[in-house]
């Protein structure tokens, strides 16, 4: 996870060719009638499919933008071994720009909490190539397996 800009889904999807799992873009498990630009996003809904899919594949990894701890703990609390990435990067990084599926008009960014020390999961810098990103983050889940 981590806000856009930061290559998320180029970590997502290097991270699952690694490990050998699936990938989902976090946009996907939105309900199509979300996805259009005059409708209301449902997060219900999207927790639900989020649940489900790691419910259905033990190998996957998901790419999402920055989650509250609130949000982080409900989907923990539904499915076992969950580790959460975050991708961490410096303000020359991230970038603002508009989604595909979203409205255009200004929202409230959405609330950030990085990762705590007492939730499962792991912070990574953003800050050199690609195979060395995803070379960390595959060390670290080696390590708790």
């Amino acid at each position: 996870m981590g806000p856009p800009g930061t290559g998320v889904t180029l970590v997502s999807a290097a991270l699952a060719a690694q490990l050998r799992a699936r990938v989902i873009s976090g946009d996907e498990l939105y309900p199509p009638v979300s996805r259009r630009r005059d409708a209301a996003v449902d997060r219900e809904a999207w927790f639900r499919a989020l649940t489900l899919a790691f419910t259905r594949d033990a190998a996957l990894v998901i790419a999402t933008g920055p989650l509250a701890r609130p949000d982080r703990d409900r989907v923990r609390s539904q499915v076992a071994d969950l580790v959460f990435v975050e991708l961490v990067a410096g303000t020359a990084t991230a970038v603002k720009r508009p989604s595909r599926w979203r409205r255009t008009e200004a929202v409230a960014p959405p609330r950030v909490d990085p990762l705590a020390g007492d939730e499962r999961g792991l912070r990574v810098a953003d800050d050199a190539d690609l195979e060395s990103i995803v070379d960390r983050i595959v060390t670290v889940l080696d390590g708790r397996a």
